[in-house]
């Protein structure tokens, strides 16, 4: 299974959603190559931090840009379960080219305007990949979520009128247990002690992408 995090708007937490996803389908078993295709190569630096640490890292990480991202991932794809590519936020070749071959396209958002602007722009580039790769799906994330307020409510409901999401809104909390986490080269479910709360979110929006990719094939 590909999965690309993306989406066209910077500071929304895909590396942090990337590289989490790489943690927990490493722990149950699958062998996972973790692409970086972001030119600040956030998750290349986390992967070298754990292994400098003597963390446990089972996985492969790679770095690739531009139109060799579809050519490389063709070639490796049949060595790994699962391919996670972090992306930049931004309408990147990088991001074109692994949408081309992706499974599913799993898109965070901040519950601000700022991000909300961008979802016309993000419609226009899916339904242009859609054209040679109809068969992938969207999920959308309100990641970072507000504990207080209208603005997850807000976020959620304008999502939900768009089709190109072909699954209901996934909600993360603003929870220090991932900043923490990644600071000590961790995923947020190899945290001690645990955020109860973070890492059960976490598993379920894995449960969720990895599901609908099953129920697609």
């Amino acid at each position: 299974m590909i999965v690309v995090v993306g989406g066209i708007k910077g500071g929304s937490g895909k590396t942090t959603l990337a590289t989490n996803l790489a943690v927990l389908r490493s722990q149950a078993g699958h062998t996972v190559l973790l692409v970086d295709a972001d030119e600040q190569h956030s998750a290349s630096d986390w992967s070298q931090q754990r292994q400098s640490m003597g963390i446990d890292t089972p996985w492969t990480t790679v770095k690739l840009a531009g139109k060799s991202i579809y050519t490389e991932i063709k070639k490796m794809g049949h060595n790994y379960d699962d391919i996670i590519v972090d992306v930049g936020g931004r309408d990147t070749t990088s991001q074109r080219s692994s949408l081309t071959v992706a499974d599913i396209l799993v898109v965070p958002f901040q519950p601000r305007s700022l991000d909300m602007w961008t979802i016309g722009q993000l419609r226009a580039m899916i339904n242009e990949i859609k054209i040679v790769n109809p068969a992938l799906h969207c999920i959308p994330v309100i990641n970072r979520a507000d504990a207080n307020g209208n603005d997850n409510d807000d976020a959620i409901d304008i999502l939900s009128e768009f089709s190109e999401f072909n699954t209901p809104t996934f909600v993360i909390g603003n929870r220090k247990a991932f900043g923490n986490a990644a600071a000590e080269g961790l995923g947020v479910v190899e945290l001690k002690p645990q955020d109860p709360k973070a890492s059960n979110e976490m598993r379920l929006l894995c449960n969720q992408i990895y599901s609908t990719c099953l129920a697609s094939t």
